[in-house]
């Protein structure tokens, strides 16, 4: 029996729509099922045998959204895995509210990374791994890098180390979050959110590129499921207490580089310049005229991004096997 085979058969598949992901043809999909009995699913591209890339999705994302990147990485070699956060995409959602964004502490999205790191051990995914966090996914990503996820390098996207937020919300946020829970609206919609709602590429404040969101409007469009409105007020005082603790830590021991866009309106860029600039050896880059979806973004400045991070990976190649 291959290493990790046992392990791997209690991997249930689980539905993904190629249709829409428009990656390698050999995505797989899984059901994971996190300590506390939360279902989430987990794609895996194993196009190719270099490496594994883990990419951590933002908040309302979801595996199918990243299909065109995974087809990129396969052709330099990576394979790569995304993962549905409870929550969101085909994952268990809150009981209370399908289309609300809820969590009472980021320490759920701990346990996830627990469990996704899990199956992919069992399911043999090919080492080193590398860690891509994107917007959410970069505050879950840094909290995993200190927890000790064994990847070799690290790569954020507009990471979510601070949340862009009206001065006037910013100055009232903190007694509002606090006194709300108490007062039961801890899973109300947050300020200024509410349920989701279809957005104009006019309107959008994700991406300068029309191929790329309506690639995005498609998706969503087609598997109405995968669509998420905005947080509850209990999921933004776990949000922001989470940026805060994590920009008050040392840096993991990870080699890292984050990348953020001169447009950028949904997290605080002034953020992510502290945390790399007490980040030895790290590196960070502007991408000029880029909004928040650097991966989705212009062909130009979505290759600047692919090319940076493919360069920075390989700086950290795998370690030599040593024979006894």
């Amino acid at each position: 029996m291959a290493k990790g085979s046992a392990r791997t058969s209690l991997l249930e598949p689980a539905p993904f729509f190629h249709d829409v992901a428009e990656g390698p043809a050999d995505a797989r999909a899984f059901w994971v099922q996190a300590a506390d009995g939360t279902r989430l699913r987990m794609a895996l591209w194993p196009g190719g045998a270099k490496a594994t890339i883990l990419l951590f999705p933002g908040r309302t994302e979801y595996c199918e959204k990243y299909g065109r990147l995974a087809d990129d990485l396969a052709a330099a070699g990576y394979g790569m895995a995304a993962f549905d956060w409870r929550g969101q995409g085909l994952a268990d959602r809150p009981a209370h509210r399908a289309d609300m964004g809820h969590v009472t502490s980021f320490d759920d999205y701990r346990a996830d990374v627990a469990a996704f790191r899990a199956a992919l051990e069992g399911l043999g995914a090919p080492k080193p791994w590398f860690l891509i966090g994107h917007s959410m996914g970069g505050a879950i990503g840094l909290r995993a890098l200190h927890d000790g996820l064994p990847v070799q390098a690290a790569a954020f996207s507009a990471p979510m180390w601070g949340i862009a937020m009206h001065p006037a919300l910013r100055a009232i946020s903190g007694p509002l979050l606090t006194l709300a829970v108490p007062m039961g609206m801890g899973k109300a919609f947050a300020a200024t959110t509410g349920p989701y709602k279809v957005m104009e590429f006019d309107d959008n404040p994700l991406t300068t590129d029309r191929a790329q969101f309506d690639y995005m409007a498609r998706q969503l469009a087609r598997y109405r499921e995968l669509r998420l409105g905005g947080p509850s007020n209990m999921w933004l005082r776990a949000a922001l207490r989470e940026t805060a603790a994590l920009l008050d830590r040392p840096a993991p021991d990870v080699p890292a580089l984050a990348l953020m866009a001169s447009r950028e309106k949904i997290v605080v860029n002034a953020a992510i310049e502290r945390r790399m600039a007490a980040w030895p050896g790290g590196g960070l880059r502007t991408i000029e005229g880029a909004e928040h979806e650097l991966l989705l973004e212009a062909p130009e400045r979505r290759q600047q991004v692919l090319a940076a991070i493919l360069s920075h990976f390989g700086a950290y190649p795998p370690e030599p096997v040593v024979v006894t």
